[in-house]
């Protein structure tokens, strides 16, 4: 989804006052004492985008990476919005040492409706890039990880995004282009320097 997340506060204030169990129950075999709004779901939002204030929860959406961990807690209180599509993920595989590994997100969020147009759009790109660049058998995670992601940004004309990046400094898929560079490749390094102390 898109938009924001539906939250139904006297549901919310249900869970706190323990009415309903979180998690939909999986975890009553055991005694885990009181549930924790703060301790087990504001705590471990990763973008710590919630917060209680008055007994209300609020979410600030812009934040919101869509982890979906508050609503699997919560199901009963929150609920994700109408702005509904989906995401479309690479480069999968399976290799016989390593097990099955997800692909890597190209599309954080599409609509899916007919004629489907922009789902096809982005596949037919692919599909083209696939088949100029790729060697005989080859999968298309193998050609990612060959030729780069940043060639099937380019190659599908999918601009760069924060949600392409696993984690800051982990999966560098983006680059500068020289042109994009002030001065190019080329620039005088003590000029550099003049300009760069330490």
């Amino acid at each position: 989804w898109k938009d924001d997340i539906k939250i139904d506060q006297e549901v919310v204030a249900s869970y706190v006052g323990g009415e309903f169990p979180p998690n939909g129950g999986a975890h009553s075999g055991r005694d885990w004492g009181k549930f924790d709004i703060q301790k087990e779901v504001i705590s471990l939002c990763p973008t710590q985008c919630m917060w209680m204030d008055g007994g209300k929860l609020n979410i600030d959406n812009k934040e919101c990476t869509r982890c979906m961990h508050c609503i699997n807690v919560m199901p009963r209180a929150l609920h994700i919005g109408d702005d509904r599509g989906c995401s479309m993920l690479v480069g999968a595989k399976a290799p016989i040492l390593d097990g099955a590994q997800m692909g890597s997100l190209l599309v954080p969020f599409i609509k899916v409706e007919e004629p489907y147009d922009e789902i096809k759009e982005v596949i037919e790109g692919i599909w083209d890039w696939w088949m100029e660049e790729g060697k005989n058998r080859e999968r298309l995670g193998e050609l990612i990880k060959r030729q780069g992601f940043q060639r099937l940004l380019e190659a599908t004309n999918i601009e760069p995004m924060a949600q392409h990046v696993q984690e800051p400094r982990h999966t560098p898929y983006i680059f500068w282009k020289e042109d994009e560079v002030e001065g190019g490749w080329d620039r005088d390094i003590n000029a550099f320097r003049k300009d760069h102390q330490r």
